[in-house]
């Protein structure tokens, strides 16, 4: 019970959540005890990049997460919420360079390698702290004493120890493959890191003269300067438009190279002429052609996306705007353009910096992902691993069963060095090793590691256990894996959470979590989504500071369900500032008018009083059932409703007049304590900030509410 002169007549979050979250934090109670005899609950919390000023979607998986952790903590379960930081490889380093460039007139490469790994490493390590304290503001109670980095030497080690093992068991390869590449950045890009961008281009209609004849075919191509290194024509073999012309030979204009006409199944019959031209070498669809038919790959375009010199005439040409300019003006000039058409179709761009993508081969460094693939489906059809909502099982089983093998080379400085090691007297000799003393003992000579780094996604994918120690039998990890619920967003299903099941299923033997848990989008308050260019970002900081945390909090988490976008407004996130106010004010009320607490057991309740408690028993029931079920929004909605108008606008109000009365009093106050004690506590997850407060007013003998139980559901 506090003194009634000093609480204010609304709750100062600006005054109290830093003093809250401080409190919280020093209590020891976000760091469960291993409890052998007790089943954990653990969320890996999905690392934020490390430079990141935590934007709105941040605050909507904070605020999901901090629910499901506190309340199974109430329920007494040894509750992990473990958070940490990503590297994000491509991300960072575009990010640094841009700024190295801004602020100092300097590329990485004036730098060198190892200052300027060391120079973003320190860049990164401060940012860092920033986004933990943002964290904090969110009222995150998580676990720091683990908190993690994916460029931690244990977790760096354990990348290390998975790409060995990978290579050993010939999951890992290195081979000339078509790869997406970013002439920008330069690096090889996984085909998730390729954005597709509808685009209205033209169709180019080309005559290919037949070989010892006056004839042509006709091929029709968006990218008529790859025609440079064609090495066939291809038509489908059900096309009885061309039956009789597989298996001759075309000379392909401008370049003069006598080449085939082949039969393959890929080519749709529909597109242009039903005839198409294969470039092995720059078209993953012509590179499986070409690998059928033993077509030879011509490279012409290079990682420059120019054209190389391979093509004297056309050398050092922009691939897609100066060389496609020169090369349809030579074809107009021998009359071998038949016709040119408007033509709508996707064009791969960089997902970090927009650069157009260009297919190239190259040596990379590969994961063999069909024997990964088919553990990591079955897991989910035998029910071991759920979606939530379901529908999105059709979604991942779609993409799983269509995977290719998963290219995680990255030509970056930043990031997980690939643990490969060349012999420098014999570059085709090497080794796979933890460092480089010992590969240079096994192979016997001075090594060079290779320069390539890992692609982010592969230390991000055994996220789940190198946290928790792995590969070491670490009593966290015997403890903590596997983990409970990983609760993310649709659009990373392929690029994180399927990596996750396969990396966790082969390193651990055991799938990585047992609930996929999916938000949606956060859409502003017409529908539309949240984006910068549309000038309708909602600050999640501003509006912390302007309406408190657990104002944001049930902005984010009321009126949606898993999997489905919500909507936020300033106006929104306001109305909820008057609830926890609201929450605040029920409390101080009871202080002023019933402050001494009588046990509801301890008096014989009255027919008024005894359907409210009923009757509030049954909400407390309905809301535990909710929270089992993860119907996180439908048990905050309820709550609110219950507490705002049932609570407030009628038992306070029916009972206020049985305070002043000797034979009812007792009753009152007993109800009100009942259900002002057990709404706290039922209000804690959602909104943490204004129950611990309004909790201290009254009932601070029994501790922080942090550390109190779930009510009991009778």
């Amino acid at each position: 019970m506090a003194d009634k002169k000093d609480i204010p007549k609304s709750f100062k979050h600006q005054d109290r959540e830093v003093e809250i979250y401080k409190s919280w934090e020093e209590s020891g109670l976000f760091t469960p005890e291993i409890k052998p005899n007790q089943k954990p609950y653990v969320i890996i919390m999905p690392p934020p990049n490390a430079y990141d000023q935590l934007h709105i979607g941040h605050a909507l998986f904070v605020a999901i997460e901090d629910v499901m952790i506190r309340y199974h903590r109430m329920k007494g379960e040894p509750a992990l919420w473990l958070p940490g930081a990503d590297h994000a490889g491509i991300a960072s380093q575009v990010f640094f360079e841009k700024i190295l460039k801004k602020e100092k007139g300097l590329t990485r490469h004036d730098l060198g390698r190892e200052e300027f790994v060391k120079q973003l490493f320190d860049f990164l390590m401060n940012k860092r702290s920033i986004m933990e304290d943002q964290l904090r503001r969110l009222g995150a109670s998580c676990d720091w004493t683990r908190k993690k980095f994916t460029l931690d030497p244990d977790v760096s080690d354990a990348v290390i120890h998975t790409f060995k093992k990978m290579y050993d068991d010939g999951l890992i390869y290195r081979g000339e493959r078509i790869i997406n590449w970013c002439p920008r950045c330069n690096t090889g890009l996984s085909d998730l890191e390729v954005k597709h961008q509808n685009t209205t281009g033209q169709l180019t209609y080309i005559k290919y003269p037949l070989e010892d004849s006056d004839k042509f075919v006709i091929v029709a191509t968006t990218r008529p300067e790859t025609m440079l290194g064609d090495t066939a024509v291809a038509v489908n073999p059900n096309d009885k438009r061309y039956k009789d012309l597989v298996g001759k030979n075309i000379i392909l204009p401008l370049v003069e190279r006598k080449i085939p006409i082949i039969a393959d199944e890929a080519v749709d019959l529909e597109f242009g002429t039903g005839a198409v031209k294969v470039t092995p070498a720059h078209d993953p669809v012509d590179f499986e052609i070409g690998q059928r038919h033993n077509l030879e790959q011509i490279i012409v375009i290079g990682k420059d996306a120019k054209i190389t010199d391979l093509i004297p005439e056309f050398a050092g040409l922009k691939a897609d705007t100066e060389a496609r300019k020169k090369v349809i003006e030579k074809l107009i000039e021998q009359n071998l353009i038949e016709k040119e058409v408007k033509y709508d179709h996707s064009v791969g761009h960089c997902d970090r910096c927009e650069t157009r993508v260009e297919p190239l081969i190259s040596k990379q460094w590969f994961v063999k992902i069909a024997p990964l693939a088919k553990p990591a489906i079955d897991v989910v059809k035998e029910g071991a691993v759920k979606f939530m909502p379901k529908r999105f099982e059709k979604i991942y089983f779609n993409w799983m069963e269509n995977i290719r093998d998963w290219n995680i080379s990255r030509q970056l400085w930043w990031g997980h060095q690939i643990p490969v090691y060349y012999l420098e007297a014999d570059p085709e000799k090497f080794v796979v090793a933890k460092n480089l003393e010992e590969a240079e003992r096994e192979l016997g000579g001075k090594a060079k590691q290779d320069p390539d780094t890992l692609d982010t996604w592969f230390s991000s994918g055994m996220w789940p256990f190198t946290t928790l120690g792995w590969p070491k039998e670490t009593a966290d990890f015997k403890y903590f894996y596997p983990t409970t619920v990983m609760e993310t967003g649709p659009d990373i299903i392929f690029f994180w959470v399927a990596r996750m099941i396969m990396l966790g299923l082969y390193c651990t033997g055991k799938p990585p979590f047992k609930l996929i848990y999916l938000n949606g989008l956060v859409r502003d308050k017409h529908g539309q989504k949240i984006s910068k260019s549309k000038g309708n970002t909602v600050d999640p900081l501003d509006m912390i500071d302007k309406y408190g945390s657990d104002a944001l909090r049930l902005g984010l988490l009321l009126g949606t369900a898993p999997g489905n976008d919500t909507s936020v407004s300033e106006e929104k996130i306001r109305g909820y500032r008057n609830f926890a106010n609201k929450v605040w004010n029920a409390t101080r009320f009871i202080n002023l008018m019933a402050p001494e607490f009588v046990d509801i057991n301890d008096v014989k309740l009255g027919e008024a009083e005894a359907r409210m408690v009923k009757e509030f028993d049954k909400v407390k029931q309905e809301i535990t059932d909710h929270m089992e079920n993860y119907r996180l929004s439908l048990a905050g909605e309820q709550l609110y409703d219950y507490f705002w108008h049932t609570f407030c606008d009628k038992c306070i109000e029916e009972l206020k007049p049985k305070l002043d009365q000797t034979e009812t009093k007792d009753q009152a106050v007993a109800v009100l304590h009942y259900i002002l004690k057990n709404s706290l506590l039922m209000l804690h997850p959602f909104v943490p900030f204004a129950s611990e407060a309004a909790w201290g007013i009254l009932y601070s003998e029994f501790g922080l509410l942090l550390a109190q139980e779930w009510p009991k559901v009778v």
